[in-house]
């Protein structure tokens, strides 16, 4: 995927978690869907993408986000949401550390500017992660990374990109 693609589907995230979160709600009650396919089909997500499914699919998310926006600055409140989570949140945040998608740093081309930081809500509350910082953890591979992307997406260099790990 380009990286210009990329920029765009980030751009449209809420819109494609609220299609999501429509289809899996309808396919739950309208077509019968057990949940445990549901949850299947979460972990095998996590398992290639990581902890995709919070932010980009899940009809429980897409409700939390809109209420968690309403009252202000919500960071703080997304990042206690997806630590704790549900089963699928649980599965995917542990896979994140072995998924074949990651969030890839270009060294050459970073600038340390900072902006990944800034807009990610994990290096924002917890002061042990940085997406550039040396002797920082990767909030990449933190169980609450839900793999948003905002941080992708603020980089002016192109240095971060969501690829192949």
């Amino acid at each position: 995927m380009s990286k210009k693609t990329l920029h765009k589907l980030i751009s449209a995230r809420r819109v494609v978690q609220g299609v999501f979160a429509a289809a899996i709600y309808g396919a739950l009650t309208l077509l019968q869907l057990p949940l445990l396919y549901i949850l299947a089909a979460g972990a095998g997500l996590g398992l290639v993408f990581g902890k995709v499914f919070c932010r980009w699919m899940c009809p429980i998310g897409f409700v939390i986000e809109f209420l968690l926006r309403r009252k202000g600055n919500s960071a703080e409140q997304m990042y206690m949401y997806h630590k704790l989570g549900c089963p699928i949140a649980w599965v995917s945040g542990f896979l994140n550390r072995s998924s074949l998608f990651s969030i890839q740093r270009d060294f050459d081309s970073c600038t340390d500017c900072g902006l990944c930081d800034k807009t990610c809500y994990i290096t924002s509350l917890n002061s042990e992660y940085s997406h550039f910082k040396p002797g920082k953890k990767s909030p990449v591979s933190a169980y609450s990374c839900s793999r948003c992307l905002e941080c992708v997406s603020a980089c002016p260099q192109n240095s971060l990109s969501y690829s192949l790990d």
